[in-house]
Formats: structure tokens, C-alpha cells, sequence
């Protein structure tokens, strides 16, 4: 299945998105910040999504969390976050959460294997809470963007490692660091859910399917034994139907 996320919908009513998007595709991955923080909307979403043929999965927050936060409560409070968005996801009857490992320092530098450290303990809270809401944790693989942590597969192997977490796999992220067939190979046997997005691997730009130069042919055949969802991450609704509409002959 091919579904749809973009952080710019959580600008907008719930309601009103939730409207355009059954329209083109049967599965929304939820950024859950802003307009469309788990919060406001988890009521409405029970109230609604039966009148709908959709899906479901989140985005945790990012904005104002980091799992590997080198100030202790605020990587407490981090993971209290994700607890809370598995909390409402159960009760939802949503299973898949996708999770960034965390960030270090965007002012000190050196702090990275710190944050490396701290991500590690994060995400062994995060396996043992995974069970108790049955719910999976999918840690997401970062962009070629310095303060990232999770950016290679060896380091973000590293962070998860010990524990039953899942992994995503964003194919744009890979793009940027050069990383696609090392996290393939790598986490095969971990990979529940893909973020897919074009670049032209300098940058973490979101681009339509095939603006960029990501070869997905090549991404595609390697992932043939993949039968999860794969997750259109647009800046736009257009865009993200233009992604569907060209990825979607690959995978015929």
C-alpha cells in the first residue's frame, strides 16, 4: 500500500485534510505537531475515521522532542512523548509510530557520542513500553544534517541495538548520506515501514518521485521483498499524488 504523510497538513484542520487526502490515497501516516498534535485530534479522529476506507499510522512529534536531548529532563520528557503517543495510538487502534533517534548539540560541538548514548537508553524505555500499548516504534534514519544522530546504518544500528524496535526506512534521508544500500542490507530483517522522497542527495528537499536523483528502479528491485507500506513524504497533496502515481508503476 501507498500512503501519504506531509508535515505541512498539520496547519490545517484536521477535518478539512483528513477530506482531501481520503480522496487520493487509503493510508495517512499523521505528523502529530501543531494543528494535528495527538492531543486535539484523537477524539475527532475516533469520531470520524469509520466514515472513511483509511488507515493509519504517526509521526511523533519532533519539533519539540530529542530522544538523545543531552539535558536529562528533557530527554525524560522526550520520551514521556512518545509514551503519550502510544498511549492514544493504542486507543486509537493505531500500531505503527515512527520515531526519530534525536539530535546533538546544534552549539557544542563534540557531543555526539553523548547524544549516541543518550539515544541508547531512550530507545531501550521505548522497547520495553512498545508491548505494554501494543504498539511498534519504527526508528527512523536521519538526513545528512550535522546536529542528526542515526544517519549511517552503522550508527543508527548502534542506537537500537539490544532492543526489538523496527526500523523506517526513509529512502531520501539515505539519498543525502549515501547510506541506501547499507541500510537496506543492514536492516532488512527490521524495516516495517518506507518513507519515500526524492533529492538531488545534497539536500533533504522532499521532491516529487523522480525530480531528484534517487534511482528507484534500482531502490525498488532491492526492496522486492518488501510488502509493508511505503509512505509518500511530500511538501504538497499534488506532489504526493504525482509520487503515488509514478511509484506505483515501479511496483507493479
Amino acid at each position: 500500500m501507498i500512503g501519504v504523510s506531509c508535515p505541512e497538513f498539520s496547519a490545517h484542520p484536521f477535518e478539512n485534510i483528513m477530506e482531501a487526502v481520503s480522496k487520493e490515497f487509503g493510508h495517512w501516516e499523521i505528523f502529530a505537531e501543531a494543528e494535528h498534535s495527538l492531543s486535539f485530534i484523537w477524539a475527532r479522529l475516533n469520531a470520524i475515521k469509520s466514515t472513511y476506507k483509511m488507515t493509519f499510522s504517526i509521526h511523533s512529534p519532533i519539533s519539540d522532542t530529542n530522544l538523545a536531548a543531552l539535558t536529562e529532563r528533557m530527554r525524560e520528557s522526550s520520551i514521556m512523548e512518545m509514551i503519550y503517543t502510544a498511549e492514544i495510538a493504542s486507543e486509537t487502534g493505531i500500531k505503527t509510530i515512527t520515531v526519530h533517534p534525536g539530535l546533538s548539540s546544534m552549539s557544542v560541538p563534540g557531543m555526539e557520542r553523548k547524544a549516541i548514548e543518550n539515544a541508547k537508553k531512550s530507545m531501550r524505555t521505548l522497547d520495553r513500553t512498545a508491548s505494554e500499548y501494543g504498539v511498534t516504534y519504527a526508528i527512523e534514519n536521519m538526513p545528512s544534517y550535522q546536529p542528526m544522530i542515526g544517519k549511517t546504518a552503522v550508527e543508527l544500528n548502534e542506537i537500537i541495538d539490544g532492543t526489538n524496535l523496527s526500523v523506517c526506512f526513509d529512502i531520501g534521508h539515505a539519498n543525502t548520506t549515501g547510506q541506501i544500500d547499507e541500510m537496506i542490507s543492514t536492516f532488512k530483517d527490521r524495516i516495517v515501514n518506507v518513507h519515500v522522497h526524492d533529492n538531488m542527495g545534497d539536500d533533504d528537499s522532499h521532491l516529487t518521485v523522480g525530480d531528484g536523483n534517487v534511482d528507484f528502479p534500482k531502490v525498488m528491485e532491492a526492496m522486492s521483498w518488501y510488502k509493508g507500506r511505503y509512505i509518500i513524504e511530500s511538501k504538497s497533496l499534488p506532489s504526493a499524488v504525482e509520487s503515488k502515481r509514478r511509484l506505483s508503476i515501479l511496483l507493479e
